[in-house]
């Protein structure tokens, strides 16, 4: 009997969605609403994501306009952006806030084309991390006498050959985002 691989590559394939989710966050002086996912903005004594009490609109290639569905929201939308490591002054102009995304340095470039490749190098331990349970629950099995030696051999040579795949997806993806950052 062979390992079950469904749910340790379906492991793995969540590490590549959050690498994808995180480099959604990382932007070069290209404004993106993604940007914007992980604050918060304290409304009506709960914490929610700004897309969820405002609508979030891409006018030009460097801006993004936020405008809250409830005015009286404003302030706090404004407070968060702020509170953020966005590294952006929102410009308030009573209905809406607008956010200029810089165009980006040499320097900032190569800085977040580092966070980029560290990012990466977290999936990739992700994976492995997945793989050594796999051959863990391997080793427990073939101690069991559930599976033999050959079959031991084969599960692991599968479970490899998951970790190659999405280790390769994930130097794919880091690869493509360095190139978008790092293009003018």
């Amino acid at each position: 009997m062979k390992i079950e691989t469904k749910a340790f590559e379906e492991k793995m394939g969540k590490s590549i969605s959050s690498l994808e989710y995180e480099f959604g966050s990382i932007s070069a002086g290209k404004a993106s609403p993604s940007a914007l996912d992980r604050i918060t903005v304290e409304y009506f004594g709960s914490s929610m994501p700004i897309n969820q009490i405002a609508g979030i609109a891409n006018p030009d290639p460097r801006t993004l306009l936020v405008t809250p569905w409830d005015v009286s929201a404003l302030k706090e939308i404004e407070k968060a952006i702020l509170a953020s490591d966005l590294g952006i002054n929102p410009q308030n102009d009573g209905k809406s806030i607008r956010l200029a995304f810089p165009q980006a340095t040499e320097e900032r470039r190569k800085e977040l084309a580092k966070k980029v490749e560290k990012l990466g190098e977290e999936c990739k331990v992700a994976i492995r991390n997945i793989r050594r349970d796999a051959n863990d629950k391997i080793k427990d099995m073939k101690k069991n006498g559930e599976m033999t030696e050959d079959e031991q051999k084969a599960s692991e040579k599968i479970v490899q050959d998951l970790t190659d795949k999405y280790t390769k997806l994930a130097d794919a993806s880091v690869e493509t985002k360095k190139k978008e950052i790092m293009s003018i």
